[in-house]
Protein backbone atom coordinates (compact mmCIF):
# COMPACT_ATOMS: atom_id res chain seq x y z
CA UNK A 1 0.00 0.00 0.00
CA UNK A 2 2.81 2.39 0.88
CA UNK A 3 4.46 1.74 -2.50
CA UNK A 4 1.21 2.48 -4.31
CA UNK A 5 0.79 5.74 -2.40
CA UNK A 6 4.36 6.67 -3.04
CA UNK A 7 3.93 5.92 -6.76
CA UNK A 8 0.80 8.03 -6.93
CA UNK A 9 2.59 10.84 -5.15
CA UNK A 10 5.45 10.54 -7.59
CA UNK A 11 3.10 10.67 -10.56
CA UNK A 12 1.24 13.64 -9.15
CA UNK A 13 4.50 15.38 -8.47
CA UNK A 14 5.65 14.77 -12.04
CA UNK A 15 2.34 16.04 -13.40
CA UNK A 16 2.64 19.11 -11.22
CA UNK A 17 6.15 19.78 -12.46
CA UNK A 18 4.93 19.40 -16.05
CA UNK A 19 2.06 21.82 -15.47
CA UNK A 20 4.04 24.55 -13.73
CA UNK A 21 6.12 25.54 -16.79
CA UNK A 22 2.91 25.68 -18.83
CA UNK A 23 1.27 27.91 -16.24
CA UNK A 24 4.11 30.41 -16.65
CA UNK A 25 3.65 30.44 -20.44
CA UNK A 26 0.00 31.13 -21.38
CA UNK A 27 0.60 30.96 -25.14
CA UNK A 28 2.34 27.62 -24.85
CA UNK A 29 -0.43 26.32 -22.60
CA UNK A 30 -3.13 27.41 -25.02
CA UNK A 31 -1.27 25.85 -27.95
CA UNK A 32 -0.83 22.58 -26.05
CA UNK A 33 -4.53 22.41 -25.23
CA UNK A 34 -5.54 23.16 -28.83
CA UNK A 35 -3.16 20.51 -30.20
CA UNK A 36 -4.45 17.90 -27.77
CA UNK A 37 -8.08 18.86 -28.40
CA UNK A 38 -7.58 18.74 -32.17
CA UNK A 39 -6.48 15.11 -31.96
CA UNK A 40 -9.23 14.15 -29.54
CA UNK A 41 -12.01 15.78 -31.58
CA UNK A 42 -10.62 14.43 -34.85
CA UNK A 43 -10.56 10.88 -33.47
CA UNK A 44 -13.83 10.89 -31.53
CA UNK A 45 -15.97 13.80 -32.72
CA UNK A 46 -17.42 16.33 -30.33
CA UNK A 47 -19.79 13.79 -28.79
CA UNK A 48 -17.17 11.16 -28.09
CA UNK A 49 -14.36 13.50 -27.07
CA UNK A 50 -13.59 13.65 -23.35
CA UNK A 51 -12.23 16.65 -21.47
CA UNK A 52 -10.21 14.32 -19.22
CA UNK A 53 -8.50 12.83 -22.27
CA UNK A 54 -7.72 16.27 -23.70
CA UNK A 55 -6.26 17.45 -20.40
CA UNK A 56 -4.15 14.30 -20.14
CA UNK A 57 -2.86 14.71 -23.70
CA UNK A 58 -1.97 18.34 -22.98
CA UNK A 59 -0.28 17.53 -19.67
CA UNK A 60 -2.53 19.81 -17.64
CA UNK A 61 -5.53 19.52 -15.32
CA UNK A 62 -9.15 20.15 -16.30
CA UNK A 63 -9.31 23.32 -14.23
CA UNK A 64 -6.67 24.93 -16.40
CA UNK A 65 -8.47 23.81 -19.56
CA UNK A 66 -11.72 25.40 -18.38
CA UNK A 67 -9.81 28.55 -17.44
CA UNK A 68 -8.59 28.97 -21.02
CA UNK A 69 -11.62 27.81 -23.01
CA UNK A 70 -14.67 27.77 -20.74
CA UNK A 71 -16.17 24.42 -21.71
CA UNK A 72 -15.91 21.61 -24.24
CA UNK A 73 -18.09 23.33 -26.84
CA UNK A 74 -16.09 26.54 -26.74
CA UNK A 75 -12.90 24.52 -27.01
CA UNK A 76 -14.30 22.66 -30.02
CA UNK A 77 -15.13 25.95 -31.75
CA UNK A 78 -11.61 27.21 -31.04
CA UNK A 79 -10.21 24.02 -32.60
CA UNK A 80 -12.37 24.51 -35.70
CA UNK A 81 -11.25 28.11 -36.05
CA UNK A 82 -7.58 27.18 -35.68
CA UNK A 83 -7.98 24.43 -38.28
CA UNK A 84 -9.30 26.90 -40.84
CA UNK A 85 -6.76 29.54 -39.87
CA UNK A 86 -4.09 26.90 -40.44
CA UNK A 87 -5.01 26.20 -44.06
CA UNK A 88 -5.69 29.84 -44.95
CA UNK A 89 -2.38 30.92 -43.39
CA UNK A 90 -0.48 28.20 -45.25
CA UNK A 91 -2.13 29.28 -48.52
CA UNK A 92 -0.57 32.72 -48.15
CA UNK A 93 2.83 31.18 -48.85
CA UNK A 94 1.67 30.60 -52.43
CA UNK A 95 1.71 34.36 -53.11
CA UNK A 96 -0.97 33.97 -55.78
CA UNK A 97 -0.75 37.63 -56.76
CA UNK A 98 2.85 37.06 -57.92
CA UNK A 99 2.05 34.06 -60.15
CA UNK A 100 0.84 33.82 -63.71
CA UNK A 101 -2.90 32.98 -63.77
CA UNK A 102 -2.70 29.33 -64.90
CA UNK A 103 0.31 28.67 -62.68
CA UNK A 104 -1.51 30.21 -59.73
CA UNK A 105 -4.56 27.97 -60.18
CA UNK A 106 -2.35 24.90 -60.59
CA UNK A 107 -0.35 25.78 -57.48
CA UNK A 108 -3.53 26.29 -55.46
CA UNK A 109 -4.88 22.91 -56.60
CA UNK A 110 -1.64 21.10 -55.72
CA UNK A 111 -1.35 22.92 -52.41
CA UNK A 112 -4.90 22.02 -51.37
CA UNK A 113 -4.36 18.36 -52.23
CA UNK A 114 -1.07 18.29 -50.34
CA UNK A 115 -2.56 20.01 -47.31
CA UNK A 116 -5.42 17.53 -47.14
CA UNK A 117 -2.90 14.67 -47.30
CA UNK A 118 -0.71 16.11 -44.55
CA UNK A 119 -3.60 17.10 -42.27
CA UNK A 120 -6.11 14.25 -42.04
CA UNK A 121 -7.35 15.76 -38.78
CA UNK A 122 -8.64 18.73 -40.78
CA UNK A 123 -10.82 16.45 -42.90
CA UNK A 124 -12.06 14.65 -39.79
CA UNK A 125 -13.09 17.93 -38.21
CA UNK A 126 -14.91 18.93 -41.40
CA UNK A 127 -16.79 15.64 -41.33
CA UNK A 128 -17.80 16.13 -37.71
CA UNK A 129 -19.00 19.69 -38.26
CA UNK A 130 -20.97 18.76 -41.35
CA UNK A 131 -22.58 15.94 -39.41
CA UNK A 132 -23.86 18.62 -37.04
CA UNK A 133 -24.85 20.95 -39.92
CA UNK A 134 -22.22 23.56 -39.02
CA UNK A 135 -23.85 24.19 -35.65
CA UNK A 136 -20.67 25.56 -34.09
CA UNK A 137 -19.09 27.03 -37.20
CA UNK A 138 -22.05 29.38 -37.64
CA UNK A 139 -21.07 31.02 -34.35
CA UNK A 140 -17.72 32.18 -35.69
CA UNK A 141 -17.34 35.67 -37.17
CA UNK A 142 -13.58 35.21 -37.37
CA UNK A 143 -13.84 32.63 -40.16
CA UNK A 144 -16.19 34.64 -42.35
CA UNK A 145 -13.64 37.43 -42.59
CA UNK A 146 -10.84 34.94 -43.21
CA UNK A 147 -12.58 33.23 -46.12
CA UNK A 148 -13.80 36.47 -47.65
CA UNK A 149 -10.19 37.59 -48.03
CA UNK A 150 -9.22 34.29 -49.64
CA UNK A 151 -12.04 34.47 -52.21
CA UNK A 152 -11.05 38.05 -53.05
CA UNK A 153 -7.51 36.93 -53.88
CA UNK A 154 -8.80 34.07 -56.01
CA UNK A 155 -11.11 36.50 -57.81
CA UNK A 156 -8.15 38.74 -58.64
CA UNK A 157 -6.26 35.77 -60.06
CA UNK A 158 -9.22 34.81 -62.24
CA UNK A 159 -9.66 38.39 -63.40
CA UNK A 160 -6.05 38.53 -64.58
CA UNK A 161 -6.61 35.29 -66.44
CA UNK A 162 -9.72 36.69 -68.14
CA UNK A 163 -7.85 39.78 -69.31
CA UNK A 164 -5.24 37.53 -70.91
CA UNK A 165 -7.94 35.49 -72.63
CA UNK A 166 -7.07 32.36 -70.64
CA UNK A 167 -10.22 31.86 -68.55
CA UNK A 168 -13.92 32.00 -69.28
CA UNK A 169 -15.60 35.23 -68.15
CA UNK A 170 -18.27 33.41 -66.12
CA UNK A 171 -16.02 31.47 -63.74
CA UNK A 172 -17.16 31.88 -60.14
CA UNK A 173 -14.23 31.86 -57.66
CA UNK A 174 -16.20 29.98 -55.01
CA UNK A 175 -17.27 27.29 -57.49
CA UNK A 176 -13.68 26.98 -58.61
CA UNK A 177 -12.47 26.43 -55.06
CA UNK A 178 -15.28 23.96 -54.40
CA UNK A 179 -14.09 21.99 -57.43
CA UNK A 180 -10.54 21.84 -56.11
CA UNK A 181 -11.58 20.96 -52.56
CA UNK A 182 -14.15 18.38 -53.65
CA UNK A 183 -11.69 16.49 -55.84
CA UNK A 184 -9.34 16.11 -52.88
CA UNK A 185 -11.85 15.66 -50.08
CA UNK A 186 -13.96 12.96 -51.71
CA UNK A 187 -10.91 10.90 -52.64
CA UNK A 188 -9.45 10.96 -49.14
CA UNK A 189 -12.62 10.78 -47.04
CA UNK A 190 -13.74 7.71 -49.00
CA UNK A 191 -10.34 6.09 -49.47
CA UNK A 192 -11.19 2.92 -47.54
CA UNK A 193 -14.49 2.13 -49.22
CA UNK A 194 -13.27 3.04 -52.70
CA UNK A 195 -10.06 1.04 -52.31
CA UNK A 196 -12.07 -1.97 -51.18
CA UNK A 197 -14.76 -1.72 -53.85
CA UNK A 198 -12.43 -1.18 -56.79
CA UNK A 199 -9.50 -3.26 -55.58
CA UNK A 200 -6.98 -0.44 -55.86
CA UNK A 201 -4.92 1.01 -53.03
CA UNK A 202 -5.78 4.68 -53.44
CA UNK A 203 -3.20 5.68 -50.86
CA UNK A 204 -0.31 4.12 -52.79
CA UNK A 205 2.12 6.91 -53.66
CA UNK A 206 1.86 6.34 -57.39
CA UNK A 207 -1.93 6.63 -57.24
CA UNK A 208 -1.70 9.77 -55.10
CA UNK A 209 0.65 11.38 -57.65
CA UNK A 210 -1.67 10.48 -60.52
CA UNK A 211 -4.65 11.98 -58.69
CA UNK A 212 -2.75 15.20 -57.99
CA UNK A 213 -2.10 15.63 -61.71
CA UNK A 214 -5.74 14.78 -62.40
CA UNK A 215 -6.94 17.51 -60.02
CA UNK A 216 -4.79 20.11 -61.76
CA UNK A 217 -5.91 18.97 -65.22
CA UNK A 218 -9.62 18.93 -64.35
CA UNK A 219 -9.46 22.27 -62.55
CA UNK A 220 -7.75 24.10 -65.40
CA UNK A 221 -9.88 22.42 -68.08
CA UNK A 222 -13.03 23.57 -66.27
CA UNK A 223 -12.15 27.29 -66.47
CA UNK A 224 -10.20 27.72 -69.71
CA UNK A 225 -11.76 29.97 -72.31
Amino acid sequence: MEKMQGGAKGRNGAAGRAERPLQRDPERTRASILAAATQEFAENGIGGARVNAIAERAGINKRMLYHYFGDKEQLYLAVLEEAYVGIRTAEKSLNLSDLEPEQGIAELAMFTWGYFLEHPEFLSLLGTENLHRARWLRQSTRLKELHSSFIDKLSDLLQRGRKEGLFRPDVDPLNLYLTIAALGYFYLSNQYTLSTIFGRDLMDKSNLDVWKRHIVHVTLASIRG
